[in-house]
């Protein structure tokens, strides 16, 4: 029975043209691979990239103003065909940081959608959900490079479907670009590890979410608009105040060999980037924990340093039972929270405190001293090595 529904509405279902497509993708994707550099502290390539993180993460403010408009037309077009189509459902398909970033979207989307939003793995789209995806979905792609070969996949197999497909994508002319029925282009520099190119989509995907929400006459979807206007100049507050904080919690936990990240909501998705940030530039381990999951959590262990990423609101509380644990442990606990929040007082080693702001749209500052974590260890780490 699995064989013959996924011969009629998986990836089995593609055309000889798509197949030869993906071909094509996972061959140059397999290349690209082999370019990493290596985990070797003194390994040039690697150290120009993490220098390189640094300029891109400070721009990034800059960034999302830019992207905005650079994608105006696009995003108006785009909001008025799904505000105005009879959706039941919509997938946010990405694999590694763009899956995150989806999850952080995700909450607002469905706000302002009206109809479930589930962010899905490329993977699980393309292979196993496929049954799911109707001309009534709505399937939205996130792939930086644009040949990711699971989320082309993904997307084909969307199409096979007759769902509506969005794209989006730093590279135009992509395979993902060319083969959906919209697209967003990013404008993000990669100089570095990953930074921009995650805030700049999840920027973009909160003002399609406004959009949509405004053509549908969703509640609160001018406010959501009129707030998301003024968070370019809060990530440069948040990036003014985290910085020299978070680069002395960095040089004190410089000799760690893991680092954990927790949030819950949309920030669950800053804990994940945070921890990727760590791993691309420290090639260290890094694990995001989801914040309900923290007290659950056995595998932690003494001096393993954690970071919760807690705006005010309904996570404060299971995030002071997670400190507490933590610190009872042997642990070393910082956290990112809102200005004004003193439910961390005297318990956190160290609290960021960033600009107040809607939760919904709160990674786009909280995944802000995440980033700069990994950009902070990694250099503190160059200079114990001597490189």
């Amino acid at each position: 029975m699995a064989s013959r529904i996924r011969s009629t509405a998986g990836v089995d279902a593609l055309d000889d043209r798509q197949r030869a497509v993906l071909v094509r993708v996972a061959d140059a994707e397999r290349a690209a691979m082999l370019a990493l550099p290596t985990d070797d502290p003194c390994d040039a390539e690697q150290r120009r990239r993490v220098e390189a993180t640094r300029d891109e993460l400070l721009a990034q403010p800059a960034v999302v103003d830019r992207n905005w408009a650079g994608n105006r037309d696009v995003l108006d077009e785009v909001a008025s065909m799904i505000a105005v189509r009879d959706l039941d459902r919509a997938f946010l398909v990405g694999a590694g940081d763009s899956l995150a970033v989806m999850a952080a979207a995700r909450i607002a989307l469905e706000s302002m959608l009206g109809v479930p939003c589930e962010p899905v793995q490329s993977l699980d789209l393309a292979s196993y959900l496929a049954p799911a995806v109707t001309e009534r979905s709505l399937v939205i792609a996130l792939s930086h490079s644009g040949e990711a070969t699971r989320t082309v996949e993904a997307l084909l197999v969307a199409q096979y479907a007759g769902a509506l497909t969005l794209a989006l994508t730093d590279t135009a002319g992509s395979t993902l670009d060319e083969e959906s029925n919209h697209a967003l282009h990013v404008d993000a520099t990669r100089l570095g590890w990953p930074t921009q190119s995650s805030t700049a989509a999840l920027a973009l995907l909160f003002r399609l979410a406004g959009l949509v929400g405004r053509g549908r006459g969703a509640a609160g979807a001018d406010a959501l608009l009129a707030e998301l206007a003024i968070v370019p100049g809060l990530m440069s507050a948040a990036l003014a105040m985290s910085d020299p904080i978070v680069a002395e919690v960095a040089a004190r936990e410089a000799g760690r060999h893991m680092y954990l990240f927790s949030g819950a909501g949309p920030n669950w998705a800053s804990a994940v980037l945070g921890a990727a940030t760590v791993e691309e530039c420290s090639r260290d381990h890094a694990m995001a924990v989801q914040l309900g999951e923290c007290r659950r959590c056995n595998s932690r262990k003494a001096d393993d340093p954690l970071w919760l990423l807690v705006p005010s609101g309904p996570s404060i509380e299971s995030a002071v039972d997670t400190a507490r644990r933590a610190r009872k442990l042997g642990g070393q606990v910082y956290v990112a929270t809102t200005a004004g929040e003193h439910a961390f007082d005297g318990l956190a080693d160290a609290v960021v405190r960033l600009p107040d702001v809607a939760e919904v749209l709160s990674p786009l500052l909280y995944l802000l001293p995440a980033q700069l974590m990994g950009y902070h260890v990694a250099m503190a780490k160059f200079a114990a090595a001597g490189a």
